[in-house]
């Protein structure tokens, strides 16, 4: 009988992972109410400009280490099973984080 092939892919993540994951994103959580606390406060717009800013960058900082770690676990395992496709998946979702 052949093995039934799920079309949604999963990575598994060790407990330190998933929580220093979740720590970044709490992080970044908490500078977004704090813009919303900004604006309830009739902050200049200067100020939350910058803290929109700053938000960006922490969500592209996140978003280029799991990057990273993608390419030297997931990819890399691809790649050593011989399943290259995974090189056209990798070049469409970096045009897709541009």
């Amino acid at each position: 009988m052949e093995k039934e092939h799920s079309c949604i892919k999963t990575k598994k993540r060790t407990l330190e992972e998933k929580n220093y994951l979740k720590k970044r994103l709490k992080t970044i959580e908490g500078q977004v109410r704090g813009i919303i606390g900004m604006i309830d406060d009739d902050r200049y717009c200067d100020d939350i400009l910058i803290q929109i800013s700053a938000v960006n960058k922490s969500l592209k900082s996140l978003g280029s280490e799991l990057l990273k770690n993608h390419l030297s676990t997931c990819v890399i395992q691809d790649i050593k099973d011989d399943k290259l496709e995974i090189i056209d998946e990798v070049m469409e979702l970096i045009k897709r984080l541009d």
